[in-house]
């Protein structure tokens, strides 16, 4: 009877030893998952026509640290913490006089992840806001994947109200209204608002850009580069038009005329791009004249191209009645323009807009405008890498703090990219 039980306590001792021993082993495998990033893939090496963008030094060659940043976030289920190390957001103020003018950002996006991701790394700033409006008809794992993202940042949101953009019509104006809805309320101190689209890319830096935006000719002024409405365009706003959702803009009826615009207002036309104060935001959202003028525009084409240049020549808060085109937003390659405004489009057109190559780097470089338009990743990718490095240093060799390792986005193939030595090196021999 004493041996049975002997034998009884054994096996259960054993049993209870083996459960345990599993039980870590289970729990081994699955933790990492959770806390460690993915492997890195080899990145895609940088141009030869790069060199002139990256610093000068003695190394003779220069590796990207971050690769196919969509994988990453698609496919990883990595904490916050790790997200932002690896892709190399910057995690404090560069400097006092940055902190002190916090920016807002509309950003835009229906495609192009890849992009989307760079571009707010290359925008973020943590004093900064940021309102994205993901496209409703977007994929659901883009959708996810923009989610994960933002919800790392507290000083970033979606918007909280998401239409189907139609390009050309009333809900890409529709997009940008959203977002200011949901900024106003913001209890970050925004002095002005910027609007982006997932295919731009800044070429000033975040100082530049509080500087520019400072500046004596736009210090407490919109900006809204337009002109009166020539004859040319005066078909977007005389004529009656419907949105076919998600497809396109096209005339109602056979030339159905519109009524003429409210408060006798004169119709301007410029550009979808803007900078407005916190104050003229306010006034868009609860002046009547701007709320009968968004009424009228909703059967326009392309209303975003004559709503806020309008309102900007009326008296509001900032607004600027004897603008015209000044403001140096967007470098912009038109292909109406080839021989008069530039040199050409050394990527390829697309709807008569440049999708820019590494050879439109020296033009977009030099015109030294807040933002450059457009960029893809699968047609031309080594023009947003050398692009996006030389901004990075530009940015950071601004900084008037101390720069951490993990804001590097590249680093010389034979030093220590974990020593904060080398990020010293780094920022020494760079342009």
């Amino acid at each position: 009877m004493c041996r049975l039980e002997g034998t009884k306590c054994s096996f259960l001792l054993c049993l209870g030893m083996s459960i345990i021993i599993f039980s870590f082993m289970y729990l081994r495998t699955r933790i990492p998952t959770e806390l460690k990033p993915p492997q890195v893939p080899s990145c895609r090496p940088f141009s030869p026509e790069c060199k002139a963008f990256l610093p000068s030094t003695e190394t003779e060659e220069w590796y990207r640290r971050d690769c196919q940043v969509e994988s990453y976030i698609l496919n990883s289920h990595v904490q916050c913490s790790y997200l932002t190390r690896d892709l190399h957001f910057i995690t404090k103020p560069l400097s006092r006089e940055e902190e002190d003018y916090p920016l807002a950002f509309i950003v835009t996006v229906h495609k192009e992840l890849e992009i989307f991701v760079r571009l707010l790394r290359a925008i973020y700033m943590p004093q900064n806001v940021y309102c994205i409006h993901m496209d409703a008809k977007t994929p659901w794992e883009y959708q996810e994947a923009v989610r994960k993202l933002v919800g790392c940042f507290q000083n970033t949101f979606l918007s909280s109200r998401s239409e189907i953009v139609t390009y050309g019509g009333f809900s890409r104006l529709q997009a940008d209204l959203n977002c200011m809805k949901d900024l106003i309320k913001s209890k970050i101190g925004w002095r002005k608002v910027v609007n982006l689209c997932g295919q731009d890319f800044p070429v000033k830096s975040n100082l530049e850009l509080v500087q520019y935006l400072q500046s004596k000719e736009w210090k407490d002024r919109n900006m809204t580069p337009g002109v009166k409405q020539p004859a040319s365009m005066r078909h977007r706003t005389q004529l009656q038009h419907r949105e076919i959702i998600g497809s396109h803009v096209a005339p109602k009826g056979f030339g159905l005329m519109k009524g003429p615009s409210p408060h006798n207002l004169q119709v301007y036309f410029g550009t979808a791009y803007y900078a407005l104060t916190r104050d003229f935001v306010d006034f868009v959202l609860k002046s009547q004249i701007a709320k009968d003028l968004l009424e009228w525009s909703k059967d326009t084409y392309s209303p975003d191209e004559h709503f806020w240049v309008t309102l900007n020549h009326v008296k509001a808060p900032g607004s600027h009645v004897d603008g015209d085109w000044e403001g140096d937003i967007r470098a912009i390659k038109w292909r109406d323009q080839e021989a008069r405004m530039h040199n050409g489009c050394k990527g390829k057109y697309v709807r008569d807009i440049c999708i820019y190559g590494i050879q439109d780097l020296p033009w977009i470089i030099d015109k030294n405008s807040m933002f450059a338009n457009k960029f893809e990743s699968n047609t031309f990718p080594e023009a947003l890498d050398c692009l996006e490095q030389w901004h990075r240093n530009k940015v950071l060799n601004q900084a008037a703090v101390p720069i951490e390792p993990s804001w590097l986005l590249a680093t010389p193939r034979s030093s220590n990219s974990s020593s904060s030595n080398s990020s010293s090196n780094y920022f020494n021999s760079s342009a």
